[in-house]
């Protein structure tokens, strides 16, 4: 598989990640199943896939287990990216940024993943609580520490920020110049696709423009971009979809018509999918995007891989560029 460098650290990754939470976290427990989810990871590696992006959220903590399995067998095949500075409780969710908290959490991600070093860790969110220079200062003593290669930034959609209402790309890339001054950021991993196109505005160039990696995450739109799910079909009650706006039967056959350009233009390379279209659209977004498609299946985790081969044509782009802004509101 082609190549790409993440950020500053210049570590070298496969052009196409694989995105280990639905494996075990926020999608239908019923279909998580560890032996097929490792099966997935090992056809990924085999593929090229070198980027394993989870975190200890998710879970929690039995996804990085779950990598720890893989990892204990091939460490050398794989870029391993997690992630810290989330904790879930029973009813929510919060941000803990404490410099303590931090050093502890990629302690515990270590033991559990079973590896001496994680080559890219994440921010997962900026703890409002904490000035984010205190965090960003305590994930750098961690590279000094030689637990850690590079470090990364998670930003959450571009939904305005309940508290001050800014947007929460602005909020993030405030937070990237204030960390950029304390230590090096390699990556921003952040929701890009075909039918979520706001990091392109700020986000993408601001990464482009000082040599850092852009982790695209939710690349398939949380699977609407594969053209497998059918309208008003539903979901089980314990994954995110079944409360999500884009996710109603009614948004769902509204936005269809993107779904229905992503296999026109399939059609012109093939045998490629929709889904493989969506992600050879964000390797043409730019030589520092890189893909983070989240599967627990082997079948999936092959194709997306296969995506790194499909080169789009300058119609192809242009057609799906023209498509409308995707119906349904994000939060």
């Amino acid at each position: 598989m082609e190549r790409r460098t993440v950020g500053a650290a210049a570590l070298g990754v496969g052009a196409i990640g694989l995105g280990c939470m639905p494996m075990s976290w926020a999608y239908s427990a019923s279909e998580q199943d560890g032996e097929s989810s490792l099966r997935a990871v090992h056809r990924a590696l085999d593929r090229g896939t070198t980027l394993l992006d989870t975190a200890d959220m998710y879970g929690p903590f039995t996804n990085e287990l779950l990598l720890g399995r893989v990892l204990k067998e091939r460490r050398a095949d794989a870029f391993v990216a997690t992630k810290g500075g989330l904790l879930a409780g029973e009813q929510h969710i919060v941000a803990n940024g404490r410099p303590g908290y931090i050093r502890r959490a990629c302690d515990a991600s270590l033991r559990r993943l079973q590896t001496d070093c994680i080559d890219l860790y994440q921010l997962h969110r900026a703890d409002p609580e904490v000035p984010v220079e205190e965090t960003w200062g305590a994930m750098a003593e961690l590279v000094s520490a030689g637990k850690v290669r590079a470090l990364g930034l998670c930003a959450l959609g571009a939904r305005a920020d309940r508290r001050t209402g800014a947007s929460i790309h602005a909020t993030t890339l405030r937070q990237l110049d204030r960390v950029q001054q304390v230590f090096p950021v390699s990556s921003v991993q952040a929701e890009l696709s075909v039918w979520s196109r706001e990091a392109l505005d700020g986000l993408l160039p601001w990464c482009e423009a000082r040599g850092v990696g852009f982790l695209a995450a939710m690349p398939l739109g949380n699977g609407f971009l594969t053209g497998t799910l059918t309208p008003g079909g539903g979901f089980e009650p314990d994954d995110v979809r079944a409360r999500h706006p884009r996710f109603t039967a009614e948004m769902m056959a509204a936005n269809q018509p993107i779904v229905a350009c992503l296999r026109r233009v399939a059609e012109r390379h093939g045998d490629a999918t929709p889904a493989q279209v969506a992600l050879a659209w964000l390797l043409a977004q730019g030589r520092h995007v890189v893909p983070v498609p989240g599967t627990k299946k082997e079948t999936w985790a092959a194709e997306n891989a296969r995506a790194a081969d499909l080169v789009l044509a300058a119609d192809d782009l242009v057609e799906i560029g023209a498509l409308p802004d995707a119906q349904g509101s994000w939060d």
